[in-house]
């Protein structure tokens, strides 16, 4: 997921790929600690989209507490 289409996102459409993303990380690392992680790269992945996404919300947080 690139930067630009999480700032086309909505502040609900973002916080539902942040908990769907959260959910993947858990099982992720589930899968990991049960030796059944076929791609491990895919945390990683998954950890930057999270932080894409939370970081998208604080600029949006900011821009409403500056109006």
């Amino acid at each position: 997921m690139r930067a630009k289409e999480v700032r086309e996102m909505s502040l609900v459409e973002l916080q539902d790929k942040l908990n769907d993303l959260k959910a993947e990380l858990f099982n992720l690392r589930f899968q990991l600690a049960v030796n059944q992680l076929d791609n491990p790269m895919r945390i990683k992945a998954v950890k930057k989209d999270i932080a894409r996404i939370m970081t998208v919300m604080q600029e949006l947080n900011a821009k409403e507490s500056v109006r």
